[in-house]
Order: C-alpha cells, then sequence, then structure tokens
C-alpha cells in the first residue's frame, strides 16, 4: 500500500524535503510525549526510531513507485511486451520520466509492429514472383514450355518485380542506417519532370500524363537522383491507380521561398482514415493497390516521404480540387535545403546497412508484481518467496503488544511477564515455516525453560540473562542455523524484520482493509478520529455530566501511565510483528558446506600451532614451578601472595580458552587432511594444544576457587565460573569431533549446552549460592560482607534465614523490601513470594546493622 500525497509537488527536492520534515516532525512528537509520559530512553529511542521511519516509508513508497514499476516495464519490454505502461500521477521529474517512458513504449510498440508487418509483407511481396518465376523456370526445366521471348521476357519481369522491392529496401535501409548524405545542385524542375514521365510512359501503363510548371524555368537546390524517385515513385502510384485511359496530373510551382510538387490521379482515392498511415512501409494503399489489381511494392510512398523529409521538406494527401476525383498528393519542398539534417536521421553511424548478426543479450527475468526496494537491497540471501499477507500474525502481534501495555508497565518480573512471553513465543511458534523441526522443538521447550525463570527466581541479573538468551535461541530456531555464523545473522535477522517485511505487511493490511482500499479505511480512520475527539471535547466542557461519562470510558491520555502503556505496547507489538515474519520467511543462512582451501605448504599452518604449542607448554612448567616451589618460591619470586597471584590470571586465562577455539578452528580450515601424514600432524600438534587447554581450564577454575576463598563469593565470579566450565566442555567437544571445528554438530552442541548451563545456573538458585559460601567462608574466616549479602535478591533469604537472630539483621534489610510494597497476581514469583512469608513471621520491620562482626569492605 503507497500513499501518494506528494504527487502534486512538481519537483523531487521539494518532496525529499518534505519528506525529511514529516519524519523529524513524527521523531520530535512522539520523543516529546515520551520524556513527558516518563518513558524510559531505552525504550523510547526504538519506537521513536521505527514510527519516523514508517513515515519515511509510507511517503517514500509513493515517490518511488514509479520508478520501480519503469524498473519492471523495463524488463518485459526487454522481453518483448511493448504493452507495458507505467502509471505517471506524479508532477515532478520522476513524472515527466514516466510520461517520456510512456511516449517510449508507444513508440516502441509502432516501431515493433511496422517490423513485424514489414516480414509479412515483405514475405508477401517476394513470394507472388518467386513462384511465378519458379512455374516458368520448372516449365523451361522439365520442357513444357520453349524458351521463346515470350516465356523469357515473364521470367525478366518476375525478376525484376523481386529486384526492384529489393532495391526499395536497401533505399529504406540506408535511411535507417544514416547512409543517404544529399548530393545538392541546381536542378531544372521542368527537365526533372519531363525525365521521369518519360520514364513511366515507358512502363506501358494506358494513361495520359499532364505535366505544368510554374513559371517554366523553375529550378530548385536538391538531391538530383533523390528527386527524381521521388517523382517517380509518386508517378508510379498515380499510374498504377488510374483507370484505363485516366490522366495522371504533375504540377510544379514556386511559393514563398519553396516550390510545392503535386501529383493527382482519377482513381479510387484514398480514404481520409487511411491517410495517415499512406507513408509507412507496406502501409495503407498496398492494400488498395491489391485490390484494384495495381502492383508495386508498398515501399513507394515511404521512399518519398524519405525524400522530402531528406530535403527538409514535407508530404501528405490532400483533398481533391472542386468537382474532381482521385487521389492528390502534395510534396512542399524548400527551394534550399538547410544543411542540417532531418531529426530522424542519426547524425553518424558507421556500420553497414546490412545488420550483422549479434549474440543473444541476456535478459533477466522479470520480477514479481510488487516487487519493492527491499527485494533488491536483500536479494538472494533473504527472498521474499511470494510469501502472502497474514491476518492472524498481524492481529496477534496486536493483541501481543496491547496485552504487554496493560501487564508489564509498572510491575516487577514475575507471572505478567511470563503471560507475554508465552503468548508472544506461541504466536511465532505457530507462524514458523519449521515448527515441526526437532532443532525448533528443542530450541521451543529451551526458551520455555528460559522464559520460566522469571517467575521462579527475584534475581534480576539472571533472569535478565535467561531473557536475551531466549530471544537469540528463539531467532537461531526459527532460522534453524546450523553454523555460528548463521546464528550471528539470526539474531541480527530478527530487528532487520521490520525492514524487510516492509512489502508482507503491506499486502497483509491490504487483506485486512479489504483488496486494496487501506488509504480510504485510514482516511475515514482519521476524519472519524478527529471529529471524535472534536465534540466529544466541546461537549466535555459543556455538560458536567457528559464529562463524567467521557472520563469513565477514555483513558487520561495525558497521564504518565498511558504514554508508558503505549509505547510498551508498540514496541512489544513491533518485535512480536518481526519475529512473525521471521517465523514465516526466514532467511538463508546456510549455502551448504563451503569448498576448504588448505594452504600448499604444510608449515604455513603447522608453525604457528606448534608456536602456541610451546607457549601453552611453557606456561604449564611455570605452573609445575609454583606447586613444586611452593608459595614462599612464589612470594620470593614475584613479591606476589598466593592470592594476588591467582586473582592476577583467572580472567586472562578465561580469554586464551577462547582464543584457543579459535586457533583449533583456523587450523582445522586451513590443513590439509589427504594423506596419513596430513592427519597424523594434525593429531600431533592440535592434540596436544587441546590438553594443554584442559589444564589451562582448571587451572582458571582452581585460581577462582582460591580467589573466592580469600575474597568472596559474588554473582559475576560465579559467572566466570560457568563460562569457563563451558569453554572447557566445548574443548573437549573438538577432541571428540576429530580436533574439527568443522563437524556439523559441534556449533548446534555448543549453543544447546551454553542454554543448558545458563540454565542450570538458574535452577542451583545463584543468589542463594552466593549466600551460603559466603556465610561458610565467615564460619571458617569470620569475614564476610554484610553488605553485599544484604543486596542480594530475595531468593537468598531462605539460607539468610537461617543464621542466627542476632545475624538475621546484618544480612536482611526488611525495611528496604518492605519499600516495593505488595505484589499483585501478574508479579508472582517464587523468591518474593518466600520473601513475603518470611516478612509476615515477623511483627515488626527493621533495618539492617551497621556494627556487624567480621566486616569487609
Amino acid at each position: 500500500m503507497s500513499v501518494r500525497v506528494l504527487d502534486p509537488v512538481r519537483s523531487v527536492k521539494v518532496k525529499l524535503g518534505l519528506l525529511v520534515a514529516a519524519s523529524v516532525l513524527v521523531a520530535v512528537v512522539v520523543a516529546t510525549i515520551g520524556e513527558a509520559g516518563g518513558v524510559p530512553v531505552w525504550l523510547s529511542i526504538p519506537v521513536t526510531v521505527a514510527l519516523a521511519l514508517a513515515v519515511t516509508q509510507l511517503l517514500a513508497v509513493g515517490m518511488t513507485s514509479p520508478l520501480r514499476e519503469m524498473t519492471t516495464a523495463a524488463r518485459r519490454m526487454a522481453a518483448g511486451d511493448h504493452d507495458v505502461r507505467v502509471t505517471a500521477t506524479s508532477r515532478d521529474e520522476v513524472g515527466e520520466l514516466a510520461d517520456a517512458f510512456n511516449r517510449m513504449a508507444e513508440e516502441l510498440a509502432a516501431v515493433d509492429r511496422q517490423r513485424r508487418e514489414l516480414v509479412a509483407n515483405v514475405s508477401h511481396e517476394l513470394r507472388t514472383p518467386i513462384t511465378a518465376l519458379n512455374a516458368v523456370l520448372e516449365n523451361l526445366a522439365d520442357g513444357v514450355a520453349d524458351p521463346d521471348p515470350a516465356t523469357l521476357r515473364a521470367a525478366l519481369d518476375q525478376g525484376e518485380r523481386m529486384a526492384g522491392l529489393v532495391g526499395d529496401l536497401l533505399d529504406l535501409s540506408r535511411v535507417d542506417a544514416g547512409k543517404a548524405p544529399l548530393a545538392r545542385e541546381t536542378v531544372d524542375v521542368r527537365r526533372l519532370l519531363d525525365a521521369a514521365v518519360a520514364e513511366s510512359r515507358v512502363g506501358g501503363r494506358d494513361v495520359t500524363y499532364d505535366v505544368r510548371v510554374d513559371p517554366p524555368d523553375l529550378s530548385a537546390e536538391g538531391d538530383p537522383a533523390r528527386l527524381r524517385q521521388l517523382v517517380a515513385n509518386l508517378l508510379d502510384n498515380a499510374s498504377r491507380h488510374s483507370p484505363p485511359g485516366g490522366v495522371v496530373s504533375v504540377s510544379a510551382r514556386a511559393d514563398s521561398g519553396r516550390w510545392l510538387l503535386e501529383v493527382s490521379d482519377q482513381g479510387p482515392g484514398v480514404a481520409p482514415e487511411h491517410r495517415d498511415r499512406a507513408f509507412e512501409r507496406f502501409g495503407t494503399l498496398s492494400e488498395v493497390s491489391a485490390e484494384s489489381g495495381g502492383g508495386g511494392t508498398g515501399l513507394g510512398l515511404a521512399i518519398a516521404r524519405w525524400v522530402t523529409d531528406l530535403h527538409g521538406g514535407s508530404i501528405g494527401f490532400v483533398d481533391p480540387g472542386p468537382g474532381g476525383s482521385g487521389a492528390r498528393v502534395r510534396a512542399d519542398l524548400p527551394l534550399v535545403p538547410a544543411p542540417s539534417r532531418p531529426p530522424h536521421v542519426p547524425q553518424t553511424r558507421e556500420e553497414p546497412p546490412v545488420t550483422q548478426p549479434t549474440a543473444p543479450v541476456a535478459v533477466r527475468p522479470a520480477p514479481p508484481a510488487g516487487a519493492s526496494i527491499t527485494d533488491a537491497t536483500f536479494g538472494d540471501f533473504w527472498p521474499e518467496r511470494a510469501l502472502p499477507g497474514n491476518v492472524r500474525v498481524l492481529l496477534g502481534a496486536l493483541g501481543v503488544g496491547v496485552l504487554a501495555g496493560i501487564v508489564l508497565p509498572f510491575r516487577d518480573l514475575g507471572l505478567g511477564v511470563f503471560v507475554v512471553l508465552l503468548a508472544a513465543g506461541g504466536l511465532v511458534m505457530a507462524a514458523s515455516r519449521h515448527r515441526r523441526d526437532p532443532f525448533t522443538l528443542t530450541c521451543a521447550a529451551l526458551c520455555l525453560a528460559l522464559a520460566s525463570v522469571v517467575v521462579i527466581r527475584d534475581a534480576e541479573w539472571i533472569a535478565v540473562l535467561c531473557l536475551l538468551a531466549g530471544g537469540g535461541l528463539c531467532a537461531v530456531g526459527l532460522v534453524r542455523g546450523r553454523t555460528v555464523p548463521a546464528f550471528v545473522v539470526s539474531v541480527i535477522a530478527w530487528p532487520l524484520a521490520g525492514l524487510r517485511g516492509l512489502p508482507w505487511l503491506g499486502r497483509t493490511i491490504r487483506i485486512l482493509t479489504g483488496l486494496g482500499s487501506g488509504a480510504a479505511l485510514l482516511r475515514t480512520v482519521l476524519l472519524s478520529a478527529i471529529g471524535l475527539a472534536v465534540f466529544a471535547l466541546l461537549f466535555a466542557s459543556a455538560d458536567a455530566l457528559f464529562a463524567e461519562w467521557v472520563g469513565a470510558v477514555v483513558p487520561d491520555v495525558g497521564s504518565e501511565d498511558f504514554a508508558l502503556r503505549v509505547f510498551v505496547a508498540f514496541f512489544v507489538g513491533g518485535v512480536v510483528l518481526a519475529g512473525g515474519y521471521l517465523a514465516l520467511n526466514p532467511p538463508t543462512t546456510d549455502r551448504g558446506v563451503r569448498q576448504q582451501r588448505p594452504v600448499a605448504h604444510r608449515f604455513e599452518w603447522l608453525a604457528p600451532v606448534l608456536v602456541v604449542d610451546a607457549v601453552f607448554v611453557l606456561f604449564l612448567v611455570a605452573q609445575a614451578a609454583v606447586i613444586f616451589g611452593g608459595h614462599a618460591y612464589l612470594e620470593r619470586t614475584t613479591g606476589l601472595t598466593y592470592a594476588e597471584y591467582v586473582h592476577q590470571g583467572f580472567g586472562q586465562l578465561t580469554v586464551a580458552t577462547a582464543l584457543t577455539l579459535l586457533v583449533t578452528w583456523a587450523a582445522s580450515r586451513k590443513a590439509p587432511r589427504e594423506t596419513p601424514a596430513d592427519r597424523a600432524w594434525i593429531r600431533g600438534s592440535l592434540g596436544p594444544l587441546c590438553a594443554a587447554t584442559l589444564v589451562v581450564v582448571a587451572s582458571a577454575l582452581y585460581r577462582m576457587s582460591v580467589y573466592q576463598d580469600a575474597y568472596g563469593f559474588t554473582r559475576l565470579r560465579l559467572l566466570v565460573d560457568v563460562f569457563e566450565g563451558w569453554l572447557g566442555l566445548l574443548v573437549l567437544a573438538t577432541m571428540a569431533g576429530g580436533l574439527s571445528l568443522r563437524a556439523a554438530w559441534l556449533p548446534r552442541f555448543g549453543l544447546l549446552t551454553g542454554v543448558v548451563a545458563l540454565l542450570g545456573l538458574a535452577a542451583i538458585n545463584p543468589d542463594a549460592w552466593i549466600a551460603r559460601h559466603n556465610i561458610e567462608r565467615y564460619d571458617d574466616t569470620g569475614k564476610i560482607d554484610w553488605d553485599y549479602l544484604a543486596g542480594l535478591s530475595d531468593d537468598a533469604l531462605p539460607v539468610l534465614t537461617d543464621l542466627p537472630d542476632d545475624l538475621e539483621e546484618c544480612a536482611i534489610d526488611l525495611g528496604a523490601r518492605a519499600e516495593h510494597g505488595e505484589d499483585d497476581w501478574l508479579e508472582w514469583n517464587l523468591g518474593r513470594a518466600r520473601a513475603a512469608d518470611f516478612a509476615d513471621e515477623h511483627e515488626r520491620t527493621w533495618q539492617q546493622r551497621t556494627d556487624c562482626p567480621g566486616q569487609t569492605s
């Protein structure tokens, strides 16, 4: 659906300015509303950008639709369809281009029609003399007829007829090729006409010629051969259409710097409706000639028009004089032709007039009707696949957006968020093209488990991580990616679906609004809304009871509550709609297995791997020195305590583990595997590297354990532990896959095990785990960070309530927790529910103590 409200504007520059102004205005208005309504920036910015882009797209589609139509029409014309036309309603430069395109299409259609007629008529004209000539020659060959002069004359006549046709065609081909120069000299008009009449009398036709020249000594500049060809063709046409004994009148007279040549006959004449086509090749007069029994090639008048054009003149039929009948042709020629060529003749043309065969031109197939700019932008990577509109997905996305606007604002993560996620996931899964694929089903089950974390855990950090992982896993499941690049593309494709799905959205809206009446429906809705708002406000300000009724039905659109809900509804509905399109039409991310290109020499991949192996070996030697040398050797050598030493490197070791996987991947791509020696070198170099990496993983986990024992347990440290353990699992999987990350199952294995590891972290109740281990450390060392424990989520309360009564007030701040107020059923969460039960068991609400034993910073 395109809105072409800018069609009356006469300049593309002005249209672009209005387009930018409209987009900026929409962005400013939406941003202002969001700021006044207290909408968070992270929510206001994407909604503002989306609405501004929607307005831009709505107006730009109308501006560019003639260009897209012309592209489609040009491809159809290249394929031979000259009947196509484009819509030219715009009044700017694009509209003028569309008008010119339509005129060009009409001219090409006329030329193509003339070409077909030329082929048909030439075939018809040549067939008759060839048939007659063949018959004469066959009789001569079979001895049926004697080669007497009459028979040979008959054969010669047919040959001359074909030669005349070929000569006329060659003359016209010289015109088309621009190879007909004008050899100018002074021509005596009387002598020119007499010579032409004398040649016409030789033809043996029973007509009389009446020649008149005024003044008798009239002369003009021109090409004598061409002018003689002009007169000869006019006389031939008139004599063939004149009855036996008829008179052909030929006159020439001067007229204000020009001279007029007229040829009249007493034949049937030319009907006015045929005069426009009379001078076309094989035009109407050839048909008249055939009907009247005359001969001719049907090219005489076309050649006559070419001669007059070459001299800068004109030719046409005029009405006979008073009381006259027949046809009357008038050629209007200058006495001194201009030196310039006629407009329709090419200025320069070097190739010969005979057309040479050329190689066929490959014509790309025309795109489907309604193809948009997004089809050219995304191309084969994300084809449209002729996807029809889907009203259920659109309405479902709108419904989920409205549900989110009602449920999500002003509530913590809990049951309401899970309900919205369940509705959105169900819609996307129902629309998925691959909803029966085992991998897609597995991803859907894991997404459901990740979404349920918001109902079980109060810790926002683990809930947000699960939601982000669930969104990425959902995109991968919809696209069915198989490689790591495919996973990345799948995640990026979700926001890009908002752009790629615009044509599909337009088709869906047309279905929803009823066969393309979307613009009318939009105008109706806008006018109705304006009328409702204006008169409702007027009556509400005039009558208090009416105002109460309106207030009870219509929400306060000026309130922060309403603004935030609208933004949330629009944002969530747009995300779900983009996910629905991604499910209906996923991009092509995996184009088969790419052919590997191993290096030519073994040392090109082996030398870097051996260098990394050497570094790993040196690191392992250092670890052995620490183990066997003891803490005293470490402190004496480095000046660091063991706790400081282990704190220094666990982050770097985690990065080293990830880089090892990258080295293994690069080496497996470049190392050839054709010979047993190649495979042996792979095992001998990458095997020790992976084994050393497992030692690095164990060292990193050990260092983190020692550091936590010395400085306490936190969320980030626990998350690093899980991540490092997952990397170690990937190293083991790489070894199981033959020391290559090219195994088809390995990317999906890494993705799914990472999600399972995150779910496992949520399952152990991480905040409670952190609280328990910090309390155990307090029992062993007498040191603890009570402030950190008090800042943990409600998930940790079951552990913290096991503390002695005098220490509960150090780890629990019931006063801060009470400030959140009571949750409604849409905010229900297992962790918060347990915390509420604990608070109900105490008769008073205390603040956290500040004089707690063992406090560390």
